[in-house]
């Protein structure tokens, strides 16, 4: 503002510079709020691609919301301001990005050995029952392998303001998964969502879905001309998949491959010879997947969700893992926690590290967190992560 309108605007600015100076000040403020609760609050969330969407997104509605209001403000100087504020977050980020790591002491045993191979945390195994003065981010251990003498340590350290951690507690919040090989070793049954959760974010998904049909409408025209073109066969592509309740339903997307009916069910490599040109691409962006917000509609999927399975794989993983349809308690969704963290899976082992991200999205679902993986939708569709 002191380059573009000189010294004696700052000492007296107008009526539309006073509402743009405060303005731009709340922007800036919620967007280094929810930018430094993206990188902290959640697994995943420690990406730098992150600040820019919330940069965006505050400054965006800012802005927006001056026209649409008629408010008198400068636009130059918001603009301006949310062009500062993204370079000042990068730096900041830059900057502070070595203490972000933290700094676990572990008591080893049990689960709290998983710690141990975790990245981005910087783990020590305690030798004895002591700190030696060293300052940690907290104290973690397996609690239900404890001893008399680590139950008085870590009641100590609690006395101390050190935290104590369970092992599980901390590897679901570095992971991102919810790791999980006996019922009881987690409480599902109490991880229901709320009914109220549920019916807002139905809410938000059909008031999405009916607000960007302008623009969705004319790009899948577009793109089933090009399908059409390249290949013979069905434009859309349906498949039966197992939704909320375990019920199946018929799921509806953008065909990337040549058509064959005879194909049986598999997993889609990422150099599957059957992926079309046009394929590669709508399957890269993930827009293959805009038919389904019919699906969306019809209230047999959420935007956000667990990615519904073919019933023959739900099969097979059911005898794998007994409370595997756990997953079904939701509805399934067009992207979702395990899509933004794992990618696509090709075999059964990656379809249970999914299963883990899919059980953490059950366990800690909220609008926070469909709103997170809304951004890292966005960053993997223009990084084309995961794609196959």
């Amino acid at each position: 503002m002191l380059l573009y309108w000189g010294p004696h605007t700052l000492q007296h600015p107008d009526a539309g510079q006073k509402v743009a100076l405060i303005a731009a000040t709340i922007a800036f403020l919620l967007a280094h709020l929810g930018a430094k609760n993206l990188l902290s609050s959640y697994p995943g969330g420690r990406s730098q691609g992150l600040i820019t969407s919330q940069v965006l997104i505050f400054y965006g509605i800012l802005i927006i919301g001056t026209l649409l209001l008629r408010v008198q403000a400068s636009r130059m100087l918001l603009l301006s301001s949310g062009f500062a504020a993204l370079i000042w977050f990068h730096i900041e980020y830059s900057l502070t990005r070595a203490y972000l790591r933290p700094k676990f002491a572990v008591i080893a045993g049990g689960f709290a050995d998983e710690i141990l191979a975790l990245p981005d945390c910087d783990v020590r195994v305690l030798t004895t029952l002591d700190l030696n003065d060293v300052r940690y981010d907290g104290v973690v251990a397996d609690f239900q392998t404890l001893t008399t003498d680590k139950e008085r340590f870590l009641t100590a350290c609690a006395l101390e303001n050190v935290p104590v951690y369970h092992a599980k507690t901390v590897y679901e919040s570095l992971t991102g998964r919810v790791k999980i090989d006996k019922m009881s070793e987690n409480n599902i049954g109490s991880l229901l969502p709320s009914s109220a959760y549920e019916l807002t974010k139905s809410a938000i998904d059909i008031f999405i879905v009916v607000l960007t049909l302008p623009l969705v409408l004319p790009l899948s025209l577009f793109i089933a001309l090009l399908i059409r073109v390249e290949s013979p066969g069905p434009v859309i592509y349906t498949q039966t998949r197992v939704g909320r309740g375990n019920k199946p339903f018929t799921i509806y997307k953008f065909r990337s491959m040549r058509f064959d009916q005879l194909a049986g069910e598999q997993f889609a490599g990422e150099t599957d010879p059957r992926i079309t040109r046009v394929g590669q691409v709508i399957r890269k962006l993930r827009i293959d997947e805009l038919p389904q917000f019919f699906n969306v509609l019809k209230g047999e999927m959420s935007l956000i969700g667990p990615r519904p399975e073919q019933p023959s794989f739900v099969d097979d993983f059911n005898k794998q893992i007994p409370f595997y349809s756990y997953r079904h308690v939701v509805k399934p969704g067009i992207t979702g926690w395990a899509q933004v963290r794992h990618g696509y899976a090709a075999d059964s082992d990656e379809t249970r590290v999914k299963i883990e991200h899919d059980f953490y999205y059950i366990k800690n679902c909220s609008l926070t967190l469909d709103f997170f993986i809304f951004f890292l939708t966005i960053r993997t569709m223009l990084s084309g992560f995961g794609a196959r």
